[in-house]
């Protein structure tokens, strides 16, 4: 995956509170055995941590300037982003909502722009305190993804991924698929509580993979408005494939064997593997978010 080197990043797009302390409200979400289950139960899940059970703080740290004016000086343009893993990121969240900016427009709709919050061990957001244990994720009570950039080391040294650059680009184009559901009204069928292969748990997390296919059929011709050019110059089949590798990584029978040595599929939260591969694929082989439709 490349960067147009002359591309404009906007860092206002991301928000890094990293080595920030949070004021008030305590996390109860640990490391150890607390921590696993968090990151069981919690990964790439479409919502807040409150949701899970895992902690009952609502504060929000105020960004850390140092860290927050480091990325402003330090990922200015596509030629930062092709050498450093914090740029990246912020091209990746410019590339993704410039394509659902157009979307949206495109069905006669308004996306409202969401921000992704660097933090690192502890965050407190509008939908609670969370640990980097829990992984990755969407709140729709502030409508902020959160990442703490250590999980993609994780990704490969917990959950067998081959990594890549893709690999974390299909991270955070899944977070910002659950803004698109918090958006278009269909996040809410996951807060029935229940789990399985059936569930609406699954079926919204299979959709936020597709909606994550969908962006990367487009990364390469979606325009970014700085330069009227794609941000995104080059996307081969080997980034898709590393794509595809992070979603089976993270499906809930691999999760379930590596963890606890046994897949019990009526607690699914987020689909298998071959799940997570196959609506990846839909999504960038169509390019088309009807074609997401996961509910039927």
């Amino acid at each position: 995956m490349q960067f147009d080197d002359d591309a404009n990043l906007d860092t206002s797009e991301v928000q890094d509170v990293r080595g920030s302390r949070i004021p008030g409200g305590k996390a109860t979400v640990g490391g150890g055995l607390v921590g696993l289950i968090a990151l069981l139960l919690g990964l790439f899940l479409g919502v807040g941590p409150d949701q899970l059970g895992l902690s009952s703080g609502d504060s929000s740290p105020a960004p850390a300037s140092s860290s927050l004016a480091q990325v402003q000086q330090n990922c200015r343009t596509g030629l930062d982003a092709n050498s450093k893993e914090d740029c990246r990121i912020v091209a990746v969240v410019n590339s993704v909502q410039d394509f659902w900016t157009q979307e949206f427009q495109r069905r006669r709709g308004t996306y409202t722009a969401a921000p992704t919050v660097f933090f690192s061990g502890r965050v407190g957001t509008a939908c609670g305190t969370a640990t980097s244990a829990v992984g990755p994720f969407y709140c729709p009570g502030d409508r902020k993804v959160y990442l703490d950039l250590g999980f993609f080391d994780e990704l490969r040294s917990k959950f067998g991924a081959s990594g890549g650059p893709f690999a974390q680009a299909y991270v955070v184009a899944h977070e910002y698929g659950h803004h698109v559901q918090d958006l278009m009204g269909t996040l809410s069928r996951s807060r029935d509580n229940l789990t399985g292969v059936n569930s609406n748990a699954v079926r919204v997390e299979l959709q936020a993979d597709c909606y994550a296919g969908v962006w990367a059929h487009h990364a390469t011709t979606t325009k970014d408005e700085s330069t009227g050019r794609p941000l995104i110059t080059s996307l081969t089949a080997a980034d898709i494939q590393d794509g595809l590798d992070a979603a089976a990584a993270v499906g809930d029978d691999r999760i379930q064997e590596r963890f606890q040595g046994r897949v019990t599929p009526e607690t699914w939260t987020h689909g298998s593997a071959r799940q997570r591969q196959q609506w990846f694929y839909q999504g960038y082989r169509s390019g088309d978010m009807a074609r997401c439709n996961t509910f039927r």
